[in-house]
């Protein structure tokens, strides 16, 4: 039985860890317009705890600091150098043990070999163990933060599409992956997720699916009635029956009109735009916003599961260029 429990998002934070972007590829034609963006999205988060941010350097952090000379909080700035932004990807990801607050250390392939170099990324989780003094655990998995999901008491979400993937785990088989998974994490129920958002890169990262907002409750998106493009859909009814099985409510969260990169990026396709994509803070529920039309709904829904804390809609449009949004981009470190 293993002494480390990975707490749920809405469990308080010491701070909230991000990669500051740098990386122009990852958003053509559209990084300097990017950068101004972000820096709204870290003065939200200020508002609500600290923000860790990881710069490549001293140059590079001046140019931050300039950038986020009228955030509100404590913003600490960390040489941490990467090759991109996606911190829930490529950071640790912390949970708690018996004499405090441990690191994991997936194996990070950048979702299966797709975008090298990943060289930095890989060795981002150790150094942000080191700049904490906490100690740091092999997973001895390839996976992304952002393929998993927990409730705090024992119960995972996931994807086979990401965990089983040949491209991170070679031969792994689900009970291989649900037994390291409850070792590093403290869980005694997996709930495996089926579907597939449009525009994905990720191979079907669960925080673009299906997310707890309670101990007992999960949102998914669902698509409208008679689009049920890549079987999300199915995999809400499906999930609905056997998350039933633990006594925990499936509830459906729109998904928001299609968003398109622009045809000045070089590649005009379609976008992972998700509302699953939220981010809890001490203070707030962060709502990527989209489009009008849908935004007010996906806030509705989501920020009812949390009266106590502030509902805010931030404008993702930009961002998602990327391909990824609040969730991805953040990292929680429990206090």
């Amino acid at each position: 039985m293993t002494d480390l429990r990975m707490p749920a998002e809405w469990e308080p934070h010491g701070s909230t860890w991000i990669s500051w972007p740098h990386n122009r590829d990852t958003w053509p034609g559209a990084f300097d317009q990017l950068e101004p963006a972000y820096a709204r999205l870290v003065r939200v988060l200020a508002r609500s705890e600290p923000v860790d941010v990881n710069v490549l350097g001293s140059e590079h952090e001046a140019h931050v600091r300039a950038l986020l000379e009228d955030a509100p909080g404590e913003i600490r700035y960390h040489h941490i150098p990467t090759n991109d932004a996606w911190c829930r990807d490529h950071g640790a990801t912390f949970v708690r043990g018996a004499g405090g607050l441990v690191a994991v250390d997936f194996e990070y392939n950048a979702w299966g070999g797709k975008y090298p170099p990943f060289d930095l990324d890989q060795l981002a989780a150790r150094q942000m163990a080191d700049k904490l003094r906490v100690p740091c655990v092999e997973a001895g998995l390839a996976l992304e933060g952002g393929a998993i999901e927990v409730n705090g008491e024992g119960v995972l979400m996931t994807t086979a599409s990401c965990v089983l993937n040949p491209n991170r785990n070679p031969g792994l088989t689900r009970e291989q992956a649900e037994e390291r998974l409850t070792e590093l994490l403290g869980i005694e129920n997996v709930l495996w997720v089926d579907g597939e958002l449009e525009g994905d890169d990720t191979d079907g990262h669960i925080d673009n699916l299906a997310r707890f907002v309670g101990r007992r409750d999960v949102v998914m998106c669902v698509p409208p009635a008679g689009k049920d493009s890549g079987g999300l859909r199915a995999g809400f009814e499906r999930l609905k029956r056997e998350a039933g099985l633990l006594g925990i409510r499936v509830h459906a969260v729109p998904i928001p009109p299609p968003v398109f990169s622009p045809a000045s990026s070089g590649k005009h396709v379609q976008l992972p735009a998700s509302y699953a994509n939220f981010y809890i803070t001490n203070e707030a529920v962060l709502i990527p916003g989209y489009d009008e039309a849908t935004d007010g709904e996906a806030a509705r829904v989501i920020g009812g599961f949390f009266p106590d804390r502030r509902t805010e809609v931030v404008d993702c449009r930009l961002i998602v260029w990327g391909l990824g949004a609040i969730h991805c981009l953040t990292q929680q470190v429990p206090a």
